[in-house]
């Protein structure tokens, strides 16, 4: 989201057109591999991408300046911190950011001893705490500054988000992941097979239209199940990232629907449905990239794409049903590992 000042001292989102990147061109630019993690390293990534807010991961501890300071003030403060760019924020109301650019503009043309006010960037591009962190790496690839501002739900200044924190978070989580792989495969543990508590099991949550704040609620329930089950955690990740998806587009491409999760022996179905408005082409609505979502929801970090190609790449199985103006429906099926017959006593070995 940017946003500009108006006369009357409030801020206007205005979307800026920077060029779309795809989550699949976001993840073949991450320079990790998680192949040692027992599944593909998209889907790893992509999760964690998932699982965390922008809040999770941004720096708390702002360095800003006052509009009033003059530009050497902001020179002094980026060389004292080793920053590339300071915000300029008064009372928790970001007014502009000052840059490494900014000051040598300023160097040059003389004006180092004016208020930052005067020469600060005032179009700002920022992030919002609650966003998923899969958008904020999305702003990265799609604009050119190393690190954004990040407001509260009251356009508060929060905190700033660089490269690097998203970059780190990524790293610590790939970690802990691989610990928990070499927990699993060690001795003891290899003697667990895939169980479940039960043959049978369904559940389902009700998905609100436009309702940011809960998304996705449901998908890290589910993955929270399906964890308690001992279901394999490769098997966990892709129903958790196709879960996210179908979740985010209920929220944000429809009135609203819900979303079933069915556990049975052999298989787990994740089933989107919704009240509308329903798909005219669906060829299309499967293609990377494609979205119907509004401007208001781009504003927020969402709707760059609608999901439903990733949901069919993680799938064994996707089936789609839509009627336009009624209804659309989604399943996603995902084949469980069938457990090794017993053998007969007395069979040869």
């Amino acid at each position: 989201m940017s946003f500009t000042e108006k006369a009357m001292g409030e801020y206007t989102p205005v979307i800026l057109q920077g060029q779309q990147t795809s989550d699949d061109e976001i993840l073949a630019k991450t320079p990790l591999d998680a192949k040692a993690l027992g599944g593909d390293s998209s889907e790893i990534i992509m999760e964690l991408l998932q699982r965390f807010k922008v809040r999770d991961v941004m720096k708390r501890q702002v360095i800003s300046i006052s509009r009033k300071a003059t530009m050497r003030d902001a020179q002094k403060l980026l060389r004292d911190n080793r920053i590339s760019g300071v915000p300029v924020s008064e009372n928790g109301r970001l007014y502009g950011i000052v840059s490494v650019n900014d000051i040598i503009t300023g160097l040059d043309g003389g004006w180092m001893d004016e208020p930052c006010e005067d020469h600060m960037a005032k179009n700002l591009v920022v992030l919002e705490a609650g966003m998923p962190l899969s958008f904020a790496l999305r702003y990265f690839n799609n604009y050119t500054y190393g690190r954004f501002p990040v407001l509260d739900s009251d356009r508060r200044l929060v905190g700033i988000i660089s490269q690097r924190d998203v970059m780190r978070a990524l790293l610590y989580e790939l970690s802990v992941e691989i610990r928990k792989l070499e927990m699993k495969t060690s001795p003891k543990a290899a003697q667990a097979e895939h169980v479940t508590k039960e043959n049978f099991f369904r559940k389902e949550w009700a998905v609100v239209h436009n309702d940011l704040s809960r998304a996705g609620h449901a998908a890290n329930a589910i993955k929270g199940i399906l964890r308690e089950r001992k279901i394999d955690r490769s098997i966990v990740r892709r129903v958790a990232v196709a879960a996210y998806e179908l979740e985010i587009n209920i929220c944000i491409h429809s009135h609203g629907g819900v979303l079933v999760l069915l556990i049975t022996e052999d298989t787990v179905r994740i089933t989107a449905k919704d009240r509308g408005p329903g798909i005219p082409d669906i060829e299309w609505a499967c293609r990377d990239g494609t979205s119907t979502a509004n401007d208001w929801i781009r504003s927020m970090g969402f709707g760059a794409g609608m999901g439903l190609s990733n949901s069919k790449r993680v799938s064994d199985k996707f089936e789609i049903e839509s009627e336009v103006g009624r209804f659309t429906i989604v399943q996603c099926i995902f084949d469980l590992p069938k457990a090794a017959a017993p053998q007969q006593e007395g069979a040869a070995s």
